[in-house]
């Protein structure tokens, strides 16, 4: 087993002890070094954005004082669901290696696939989303726009 996955699978491991989460490991390396290292954590903290990837990349990011993982590599139990794909997308991490399979995750009670659907235009009623006030909150954007300090990420 690569050293790595062995890591997150030993967190998801210890994690189904805790009852803190689900069977979810995760861990960031660069330069052949592990920076963080997550466990899912939903249900121990309240926190719905606690999966383990996304724990991993806060304790990555922590530990080396940037929110960009650039040249990261995360190792991770699962196929990661669309928020964590998206927070690894937002932190430039460009090599992702899974064990099991979204369908796998399915299998056993997470429902990734109906975000999936969502996105694709299929079950619209999950979510309302409609837009207020744009005449006031553009001009916060206009604002950064104007900015020279700003770092764009």
């Amino acid at each position: 087993m690569n050293k790595y996955m062995e890591v997150a699978t030993n967190l998801a491991r210890e994690n189904l002890k805790t009852n803190n989460g689900g069977p979810f490991g995760a861990c960031i390396v660069k330069d052949g070094k592990i920076i963080g290292k997550g466990a899912n954590m939903v249900l121990g903290t309240n926190d719905p954005t606690a999966h383990a990837e996304v724990v991993a990349i806060r304790d990555a990011c922590k530990n080396i004082g940037s929110y960009d993982l650039t040249g990261c590599e995360l190792y991770t139990t699962s196929y990661p669901c669309p928020m964590c794909l998206s927070a690894i997308i937002w932190a430039n991490i460009k090599m992702v290696y899974y064990g099991n399979a979204m369908d796998e995750a399915d299998d056993i009670g997470f429902r990734d696939e109906y975000i999936y659907n969502y996105i694709k235009g299929i079950n619209k009623d999950t979510i309302k989303l409609e837009t207020m006030d744009r005449e006031e909150t553009i001009k916060l954007f206009n604002e950064y726009k104007e900015k020279t300090d700003k770092t764009i990420y």
